[in-house]
């Protein structure tokens, strides 16, 4: 599939961005234990945005710099648990899916009602990633299910919140939707 030039530079942009929270830190938030095992992040968002503004390809190709970004700190996050993701498989290969299922979400969506395609795949994006990122922990004991899954769920949600606030912000005002009181859409 080629790429045209408008999708090249969203995906780097987009890219730049994550790295750009990962670096600076302002895209996690926590771990506060003892609630949670494994910090809150919104890194995630630049790929369900490159998703739902240029497609999966897009998508796929920001979570591809999230996962490898997540995977080269790894090694020096603090706490330990964050170890879980020197492994490629639960640092990068959950990440390729976030933009895929986002753009998905929103193409099946859009036609019926914008904002709420937008609200969707900013939950079905953050859901992509908490449920294939905690998915392999378990599926690769590093953590059983019965210890992490509550341990998880309050930032899961948190996430979801911040995610479809943050979508629907941005992709509204980059594509010029004007969300009235009633959330229709213009």
């Amino acid at each position: 599939m080629k790429l045209s030039v408008r999708q090249i530079v969203v995906a780097g942009l987009l890219g730049a961005i994550a790295i750009l929270l990962g670096t600076t830190r302002l895209g996690f938030i926590g771990p506060f234990p003892p609630l949670l095992l494994v910090g809150a992040t919104i890194m995630h968002v630049p790929a369900i945005i490159g998703g739902v503004l240029e497609g999966s390809l897009v998508g796929l190709i920001i979570g591809l710099i999230f996962g490898v970004f997540s995977w080269l700190q790894a090694p020096t996050e603090q706490p330990p648990v964050n170890l879980w993701f020197s492994d490629p498989l639960v640092s990068i290969l959950p990440r390729l899916f976030i933009g895929i299922a986002a753009a998905w979400a929103y193409q099946a969506l859009r036609r019926v009602h914008e904002i709420v395609a937008l609200a969707v795949a900013g939950a079905v994006g953050t859901l992509t990633n908490t449920v294939l990122v905690i998915g392999m922990i378990i599926v690769l004991g590093y953590a059983p299910a019965a210890v992490i899954i509550p341990a998880v769920l309050p930032q899961a949600l948190a996430e979801i919140v911040v995610a479809v606030i943050l979508v629907v912000a941005v992709v509204a005002a980059w594509k010029g939707i004007a969300i009235r009181r009633t959330g229709s859409s213009v």
